[in-house]
């Protein structure tokens, strides 16, 4: 009799849009999230995770392959002309070809049909695109499927009845890919008066007048006024100043969101609890994240894009019994690019060779890794898109200082609807935040000749991690040369080009 197969399960649930502040595990006080505590309570809290590139369909292709976007071919929302290649390497494919049954239920976001349908999934049920809140219909192999009721609770009934399906002597990977929480925000009915009667924390930063800061973030449309009836859900009440009036569609705006919120955090609640009865809590890694962050209401925006904090960072709570010390947390830098090696290292399956992250194994067994990163790099590509006309950008995050650079154009990576031609081009831009004493980023110091040293580090640091990742963004203006960037660029391809069995990767 052949023996059982010791493995960990593998559980990863990706929300879109949850913002840090969002998770009472997190210090936040807009709400309670009993099973995220729980979570973090019986495992790791990671306090410094952030995306790469602050979009949702560029999220998503990061974390199945473990690469920035300049590598998978995903900058920006899908279009016509600009889908996902689901045939490149991914780390569902691996954990397949290593004996791990797989599925994915829920948010795809990567196109349908041809290549773009998953791939390395015993068993998957996507929605198409962003999906809808209620009575959500699903793609499938054999075709579409609608389920009824609230798609929280039908993406997480899926996902339970296939483990109930599943082959229980074989390892298993399972990815629970949320639409909750994305505007237009649709609660549950039984969440609908949730916080009706309260106001709720106002932020700090609500009533930004924008200055001291790059063009781009006052012609940025993600203000509280560009909330439109389908966020408000009822007419704006006449006679209100203009900062009565912004402080009245921050309440709707939150208070829609965090009833979405809610039902997240009821699922993973039933998630845990089936993990708990089958007995499967013992052996089985479970992750949950977002794919990227989300203003609420910080700058008096809603939405993401940006370099700023609230985009940027993402939350990241990880729990296994006997590996991650309960209660713990860890603030070393880690980016989404790093899942996809980690879920292979967890499961004894090498990372493809193509891959860009590094395994956070050791971090989770609660070791201190002396040759971690301490700077990451980001690149947002859909430059003034109609609907949020934010400028495409790149950058660097230390522990201290951050980086951005506005080049003023979008390198010809789009989307449907974004602005071109000269209309479009903006004089580049560089904003540079000192962490520290800045913290809410309301202050550029780029030209402060106290902060000379600083951007000069910053900028060649920036280079370095363009060739460290082969990228070729607009080298014009940085530490950098195109020569070399371009150089760096070919070795990704050429060291990626002759992949057994995955073609051209």
């Amino acid at each position: 009799m052949p023996a059982p197969d010791e493995r960990p399960n593998l559980v990863l649930l990706m929300t879109d849009d949850h913002a840090v502040p969002a998770i009472s595990a997190y210090g936040g006080v807009l709400n309670r999230t009993p099973a995220l505590d729980r979570l973090a309570a019986e495992g790791m809290r990671f306090d410094s995770a952030f995306c790469t590139n602050s979009i949702c369909s560029p999220a998503r292709a990061t974390l199945l392959t473990g690469t920035y976007s300049h590598v998978n071919g995903m900058t920006s929302l899908e279009s016509p002309d600009h889908v996902f290649d689901a045939t490149q390497p991914g780390f569902p494919e691996l954990l397949q070809e290593a004996g791990y049954q797989t599925a994915i239920v829920g948010k795809w976001h990567l196109g349908h049909g041809g290549d773009s349908d998953p791939r390395g999934f015993d068993h998957w049920e996507v929605l198409p695109e962003h999906g809808v809140y209620h009575d959500p219909v699903f793609l499938t192999p054999d075709g579409e499927r609608e389920y009824p009721g609230y798609v929280t609770d039908v993406i997480t009934d899926l996902a339970l009845n296939w483990l109930d399906k599943r082959d229980p002597d074989r390892p298993f990977a399972l990815l629970i890919q949320h639409k909750a929480p994305h505007r237009a925000f649709e609660p549950a009915e039984r969440h609908r008066h949730l916080y009706e009667h309260e106001d709720l924390p106002v932020p700090a930063t609500l009533h930004d007048d924008y200055t001291h800061r790059a063009r781009a973030a006052a012609e940025a449309r993600m203000r509280m006024s560009d909330l439109g009836p389908d966020d408000l859900k009822t007419p704006v009440p006449e006679g209100l100043s203009e900062a009565e009036e912004r402080e009245w569609r921050y309440q709707r705006f939150i208070k829609e969101y965090l009833r979405v919120v809610a039902a997240l955090d009821e699922n993973l609640g039933r998630v845990l609890h089936y993990l708990d009865t089958a007995g499967l809590t013992e052996r089985t890694a479970v992750a949950y994240t977002s794919d990227h962050g989300f203003f609420l209401g910080e700058h008096g925006w809603f939405d993401k894009r940006f370099m700023y904090e609230p985009a940027l960072r993402i939350p990241l709570v990880v729990r296994l019994p006997g590996v991650v010390p309960p209660g713990s947390a860890n603030d070393d830098i880690v980016v989404n690019v790093d899942y996809a090696q980690t879920l292979l290292d967890l499961a004894g399956v090498p990372a493809h060779p193509r891959m860009q992250g590094r395994s956070l194994l050791p971090l989770l067994r609660g070791e201190e890794v002396a040759d971690w990163r301490t700077a990451m790099y980001y690149r947002y590509y859909m430059h003034l898109d109609d609907s949020h006309h934010v400028a495409a950008s790149y950058g660097v995050r230390t522990r201290t200082h951050k980086l951005i650079h506005y080049p003023g154009h979008g390198h010809g990576h789009g989307a449907a609807g974004a602005a071109t031609g000269e209309d479009a081009r903006r004089e580049p831009e560089w904003e540079l935040f000192d962490l520290v004493r800045d913290p809410e980023e309301l202050h550029n110091r780029y030209d402060d000749p106290a902060y000379a040293e600083v951007v000069r580090e910053l900028r060649k640091r920036l280079a370095e991690l363009r060739r460290e990742y082969g990228d070729t963004a607009d080298t014009a203006g940085t530490a950098d040369t195109a020569d070399t960037a371009n150089a760096a660029n070919a070795a990704v391809t050429a060291d990626t080009a002759d992949r057994a069995g995955h073609g051209p990767y």
